[in-house]
């Protein structure tokens, strides 16, 4: 399908999963899956109907000193370490949920600089919808608090080729980051998908491995 059919598709279950708070919903997927983009242009067919709210995991990362404690192409270490989960859920989840008061930050750590971020606390409205993107979204922590999951779907061969040309400006050169993929990110996305099972979680499942032509998979 057109990639116009897929947002609206979306954009209708979206608005379909009516709740007393914030609708909360997570886009996960494997890294460069496209999970990113996708909620950057669903974000703009919801603003439509409703106050959106757009947040990454990566605005929770945990210092280096603690993503890298068990080597920096340890694989345990990036489904373990990588996250503050802790502060991401009370930061965000908790607040936009049943009973909360609304009262949520965008991000607490900027992983480039590797410093703690002074971002300010912002109100949502009840009607609003959180889109939230990034890897590891459907682990135990995490799964009860969102109320539509989606996951975007692709093959790790494409993934790896589509992170050689994005990720440059901070993993090096090509051949650094096949590296690291195939030595931390695919094996620690494999961790997760026999610990979390994430696919059977989904609520959506889109396959993005073309993507003018994603496909959906699960509804």
């Amino acid at each position: 399908m057109k990639q116009e059919e897929l947002l609206k598709i979306l954009t209708k279950n979206i608005l379909n999963a009516k709740r007393d708070h914030p609708v909360r919903v997570c886009i996960d997927g494997v890294d460069a899956s496209g999970k990113t983009t996708l909620a950057d242009s669903l974000a703009i067919e919801l603003q439509k109907h409703r106050p959106v709210i757009r947040v990454s995991i990566d605005g929770f990362h945990n210092p280096k000193e603690i993503r890298y404690q068990k080597g920096r192409n340890s694989p345990v270490g990036y489904y373990m370490d990588t996250t503050d989960y802790e502060a991401f859920i009370n930061a965000v989840l908790k607040p936009l949920g049943p009973n909360g008061n609304l009262q949520y930050k965008t991000a607490v750590f900027d992983f480039i600089k590797n410093s703690k971020v002074d971002s300010p606390v912002l109100e949502a409205e009840e009607s609003s919808i959180l889109l939230m993107d990034g890897v590891f979204l459907l682990r135990p922590e995490l799964v009860d608090y969102w109320d539509l999951k989606i996951f975007v779907d692709v093959d790790f061969k494409i993934t790896v080729k589509r992170a050689s040309k994005r990720d440059g400006y901070y993993l090096g050169e090509e051949h650094e980051i096949f590296e690291k993929y195939e030595q931390r990110y695919v094996p620690g996305q494999k961790i997760y998908f026999k610990d979390a099972n994430p696919k059977e979680k989904a609520d959506i499942i889109i396959d993005n491995s073309n993507f003018e032509n994603p496909l959906i998979t699960k509804l």
